[in-house]
């Protein structure tokens, strides 16, 4: 996809290819999250930072589905979406602590 982009004070402007990077594999260990990108990447981030996946089984985590185009990962059994942009831009679950708890609450015959 090209993009038009403006640059400098004069206005002058430069096309851009954008690239869409979606998502490949996804693995959760013990304690990470790893997404496998199109363009090659990986990345890994803490599963503290997505306190619904640290709290459950191991079982569970691996029970993920693409969402649309592989631009993000749904986990059915835990109610969690995170999307690769997301994941990319380094940005944490943004779920209060009070939501969590509450979460925690009802799924704790699961465990």
């Amino acid at each position: 996809m090209l993009t038009s982009l403006r640059i400098g004070p004069f206005g002058m402007s430069a096309l851009v290819e954008e690239t869409i990077v979606t998502g490949v594999d996804v693995t959760v260990s013990e304690d990470t999250l790893t997404l496998d990108l199109s363009d090659g990447r990986t990345i890994s981030v803490p599963l503290a930072w997505y306190p619904r996946l640290l709290h459950r089984t191991v079982e569970e985590r691996t029970r993920w589905e693409w969402i649309g185009e592989n631009e993000g990962v749904h986990w059915p059994d835990l109610d969690e979406d995170i999307s690769v942009d997301g994941m990319i831009a380094g940005r944490r679950s943004g779920e209060s602590q009070r939501s969590l708890q509450r979460w925690l609450e009802q799924h704790a015959s699961r465990s």
